[in-house]
C-alpha cells in the first residue's frame, strides 16, 4: 500500500510536469482538429486525464513528447469522427501565440495579419495535410517524428507535406490582390 501510494504521487508529479511541458502544444494541436479555442482546451484536459490513466503502460520506447502527442492525435481523431462534433459548428478562430519581437508596432501588426491569414489557410487543407503542416513547422519535428506519431511511413510525411505546401500556395496566390 506504501509504495502504491508513492508511486501514485510520482505519477501526480509526472503528469503536473507533462501539463506544464507540453499544456500549450496540446491545445494547439487540438485547435487545429476542432477549430474552437474553447472545445480545444476541453479536449486538452481530457489528453492529460488519460495521459494519468495509462501513465503505468508508458513504456518508454519514445519520449513523453512523442506519446503525448500520440494521445492527442488519437484523442482528437476520435472527436471529429463522434455525433456530437459533426453536429456542431465552430465559431471562435484562436490565435496563435508568438514570441515578443522588437520590430515597429506596425510590422509587428502586418507579420501578425500575415501569420494569422497563413494559419487560416492551413486550417483549411484536410486533416491529413494540415496535421504534418502543424507538426513540421507549428511544433519543428522531424519528418521522422511526424511519420512515428502518425504511424505513417516517411514518403507519405513527405508527399502531405509537398501537397500541403502546394495547396496553400494555391489558396496564397488566389486570394492575393498582386500576382
Amino acid at each position: 500500500m506504501n509504495g502504491e501510494q508513492t508511486e501514485r504521487s510520482t505519477d501526480k508529479e509526472i503528469l503536473v510536469d507533462l501539463m506544464e511541458s507540453y499544456g500549450d502544444m496540446v491545445v494547439r494541436i487540438a485547435f487545429t482538429y476542432v477549430k474552437d479555442k474553447q472545445l480545444a482546451e476541453d479536449l486538452a484536459q481530457e489528453v492529460f486525464i488519460r495521459c494519468y490513466q495509462h501513465l503505468h503502460r508508458f513504456e518508454h520506447r519514445s519520449s513523453y513528447k512523442t506519446w503525448v502527442y500520440r494521445i492527442t492525435v488519437n484523442h482528437c481523431k476520435d472527436h471529429i469522427r463522434s455525433w456530437s462534433f459533426r453536429n456542431l459548428i465552430p465559431f471562435e478562430p484562436m490565435k496563435m501565440e508568438k514570441g515578443k519581437e522588437t520590430n515597429s508596432i506596425s510590422e509587428q501588426i502586418l507579420k501578425e495579419e500575415e501569420n494569422q491569414v497563413l494559419f487560416q489557410k492551413v486550417l483549411k487543407l484536410s486533416v491529413k495535410l494540415r496535421e504534418v503542416i502543424i507538426f513540421y513547422y507549428y511544433e519543428e519535428l522531424s519528418v521522422e517524428e511526424v511519420a512515428e506519431l502518425l504511424g505513417v511511413n516517411v514518403n507519405t510525411v513527405k508527399t502531405r507535406l509537398h501537397r500541403a505546401r502546394n495547396s496553400l500556395k494555391r489558396m496564397l496566390k488566389g486570394g492575393g490582390a498582386f500576382e
